[in-house]
């Protein structure tokens, strides 16, 4: 294998590889860089690269470990952070050119819990500015390239952009998004690579940039479910520093993943929200059901008491208002030099009365306790995780969000993973979304494993790196 192949390996394989001292966090780090140093300007995935520091800190792992101090399974794996993620002294801009040279003066509790078992940060990746739009666009900060279509730029999902593009181009192994509608699940589609959107106070917020307090969650992307799973262990647990995660206690994803679904009971989107899917997605999904059910699964009916886009418009609403209060002075600044598709976005917020938003706050509580309801002796809910495969950018309708299956998950305060399921003809990634009730990663995690299993579509290549 040469050495740039090492980056293209699975977060578990690599782990066992150093572990067994087959290969060194040195040679895995090098690989991550060799491949940056290769594609990166073509795809545009990283805000900073820190690669003399990433190099100091494989050296001090590779050390540890021949001496026989490893802090752990992932001592010496690289990652990538969104940047929206503070570590103190790097680069933290928010996705914003007003905060092109901000530095950040904390770092954020994940970020500590990755970096105490050894996790080195490579660097911080493009976020669509404030983490505002699913299309992934950022006119003044740069789009990362989709690297499924190297031809002509398509939309890599948003907001999590830079990290999607990262690891789908095997530029670094696994990354960390954040998802306030949809923002990992969306360029975990287009980008062929697997997502969890965690439920709130699963992960730490704290330092982490918000864009609705309510709604955000940060959460691992990767190749491969396992790789999802094992980041997910490595960053949840309750912190002082954010009330959010109090009285949830640990749950360790990792032994019920093999498990099966034999028995469970999985639910196929309402018949109506097909309508909004195009038919090549639509046949990846179905044969998603088929697989499933071919695992033991049962594949059951479910009705809604409401519509997606129902859910997804009090979702917004929250969004815009908690975003205008915490950016309304640049936003009512005409010479702050803002992304022109974000600021209307926000700008929104400035008319939602307080009525309007407590509002679509108590409907939260309602429409929380119908879904539960509707899924009474129901394991999961099976959507596409986005209506189509990647847009070429010149198709994007920026009024318009895509975020038509992802955002009812925030709202309700849900789980989610996304994980290929498929290709287009054009050769572009289709993918599944299973949505669990709150707190229950693990299943998700477990149903997500088995189907992977059964299907090889996390490991395609996108056919320009290949």
């Amino acid at each position: 294998m040469s050495q740039d192949q090492l980056a293209a390996l699975p977060v578990h394989q690599l782990s066992q590889l150093i572990a067994q001292r087959e290969i060194s966090p040195v040679e895995l780090v090098d690989s991550c860089l060799q491949n940056i140093a290769r594609r990166e300007p073509k795809l545009q995935a990283f805000v900073a690269v820190h690669a003399d520091e990433a190099r100091l800190a494989a050296q001090g792992a590779e050390a540890a470990i021949r001496a026989g101090q490893s802090v752990g399974p992932l001592h010496g794996i690289p990652i990538a952070l969104k940047d929206l993620i503070e570590v103190e002294g790097r680069v933290f801009t928010g996705g914003s050119e007003v905060w092109k040279d901000r530095q950040a003066t904390r770092t954020a509790t994940l970020a500590r819990r990755l970096m105490a078992q050894g996790v080195i940060v490579l660097g911080k990746t493009h976020t669509v500015e404030f983490a505002m739009g699913g299309w992934g666009t950022n006119t003044r900060r740069g789009t990362p390239w989709n690297p499924w279509d190297l031809q002509q730029q398509r939309t890599p999902g948003g907001s999590s952009n830079g990290s999607a593009v990262a690891v789908a181009g095997r530029l670094v192994p696994w990354a960390v998004g954040t998802d306030t509608g949809g923002s990992i699940r969306m360029p975990a589609s287009w980008c062929g690579i697997t997502g969890l959107k965690t439920t709130i106070g699963r992960i730490s917020g704290y330092g982490i940039q918000p864009l609705s307090p309510t709604l955000d969650t940060p959460g691992p992307m990767a190749r491969c479910v396992e790789d999802v799973a094992l980041l997910y262990a490595a960053m949840q647990g309750q912190d002082p520093l954010d009330a959010l995660t109090t009285g949830l206690s640990y749950v360790d994803p990792m032994p019920a993943l093999r498990r099966g679904i034999r028995g469970l009971k999985l639910a196929r989107m309402p018949e109506s929200e097909r309508a909004y899917s195009s038919a090549e997605v639509l046949q990846a999904y179905d044969e998603s059901l088929r697989v499933l059910a071919s695992l033991g699964a049962e594949i059951v009916t479910l009705e809604l008491p409401f519509r997606f886009e129902d859910v997804a418009a009090f979702n917004m609403r929250i969004m815009a208002a908690e975003s205008y209060a915490l950016y309304h002075a640049l936003i009512d600044d005409p010479a702050a030099p803002l992304d022109p598709d974000v600021r209307p976005r926000i700008a929104a917020g400035k008319d939602i009365s307080a009525r309007a938003y407590l509002e679509a706050m108590q409907q939260r509580n309602v429409m929380k306790q119908q879904f539960a309801l509707a899924m009474d002796g129901i394991d999961a809910l099976l959507t596409p995780s986005t209506m189509t495969t990647a847009l070429p950018l010149t198709a994007v309708d920026q009024t318009k969000a895509p975020a038509h299956y992802t955002r009812f998950g925030n709202y309700l305060d849900l789980c989610g993973l996304s994980l290929p399921n498929g290709l287009d003809s054009q050769g572009l990634p289709t993918s599944l979304q299973i949505v669990c009730r709150g707190q229950q990663e693990d299943l998700a995690l477990r149903i997500g494993w088995a189907y992977e299993q059964a299907t090889d579509w996390q490991a395609r290549l996108p056919s320009g790196l290949a």
